[in-house]
């Protein structure tokens, strides 16, 4: 009767322990190889005595070796190496034949489709004992090669993710979430060569929390890092395009940069922010109206007309002196 057995010989390691399958439909060959390789701890022994069984036996044990006969009860013993090599999971695992013949040809065809041993049943304890050990230490090195190789590789793109994740972190403000000044800085000069070479407008706006000192006397830091978030997600809220970019300038400061944006579509935008922020009627004890308001300065330029970006810069910053001093909560054009 045909079977699928297993003989432990000792306990499992994972990493080292040499697994052999023996596919062989007689009995007493079984029990002639448990034989030889009882008492030696390294090595674990299963055997499957139906051949049709043999893949699933393999798949399930792993084994480090194959042995194998040629000659089965209705199983061509070529073809079921041949089977072995056509599965993904087992085409590597190395095959000795078992077989009562010993003749050139059969060995030839053996090693043709994939065979990497042949013995003559029974062989001597001391050579099968070295082959299987040979054969089965190759294929151990073999997938502890690949899997320090997969290692390496999950920790290259595990390094590769948290440097991304250290750059993005690293380009946003702390308290707001929104791009921080070095990001601003950095995406300003990007913005200003692609418009210089396509010939496009460049707007700033930059913006300024109105009597933002006395909220923070009024009604605390807490509150004021609260209120900050709020006029960023306002700021952030108007931005439709990827290329515009709000971020936090320094203290209550703002600015937004608007690519492919002339002065009128600048100011749009920034009285839509001023707008918005006013809507949401923050409580402002120190501010005469009594909420939140937000004055911004608004400049925009085609780069590579003689100007700078230093300029851009100093246009919209004069701007938003001149919203403050005409009263603030309100949005101003560079001259």
């Amino acid at each position: 009767m045909f079977a699928v057995s297993q003989i432990p010989l000792a306990p499992r390691d994972a990493d080292d322990t040499v697994r052999v399958l023996l596919v062989d439909d007689q009995l007493i060959v079984v029990e002639a190889v448990r034989r030889m390789l009882a008492g030696h701890p390294d090595i674990e022994f299963h055997f499957v005595t139906d051949p049709h069984a043999a893949r699933a036996a393999a798949l399930r044990h792993r084994p480090t070796v194959i042995l194998q006969d040629l000659v089965m009860q209705g199983c061509d013993g070529f073809e079921l190496i041949r089977s072995y090599k056509d599965d993904d999971t087992l085409r590597d695992i190395p095959v000795i034949v078992l077989s009562m013949r010993e003749e050139a040809k059969l060995k030839a065809h053996a090693f043709a489709i994939g065979a990497h041993d042949y013995l003559v049943k029974l062989p001597d304890q001391l050579e099968l004992l070295a082959r299987i050990r040979h054969h089965s230490q190759g294929y151990i090195s073999t997938l502890q090669r690949d899997a320090a190789w997969r290692s390496l590789r999950a920790s290259r793109e595990e390094l590769a993710r948290a440097n991304e994740e250290l750059r993005r972190l690293a380009a946003l403000d702390g308290l707001t979430g929104i791009a921080n000044r070095r990001r601003f800085d950095e995406a300003l000069h990007v913005e200003w060569q692609r418009g210089r070479r396509q010939g496009s407008p460049l707007a700033l706006l930059l913006c300024d929390v109105d009597h933002f000192k006395l909220y923070n006397d009024h009604l605390g830091h807490p509150a004021g890092d609260l209120c900050l978030k709020k006029t960023a997600a306002v700021l952030t809220g108007q931005l439709k395009r990827p290329a515009d970019l709000a971020a936090r300038y320094g203290g209550e400061e703002f600015v937004l940069l608007l690519p492919d944006t002339d002065l009128a579509g600048a100011l749009r935008v920034g009285d839509a922010c001023r707008a918005g922020l006013e809507q949401l009627a923050l409580p402002h004890p120190g501010a005469p109206c009594g909420f939140v308001t937000m004055s911004m300065g608004v400049a925009a330029i085609v780069p590579g007309t003689g100007e700078t970006i230093e300029d851009l810069v100093a246009w919209a910053d004069a701007a938003l002196y001149e919203a403050k001093r005409s009263g603030r909560n309100r949005v101003h054009a560079a001259a």
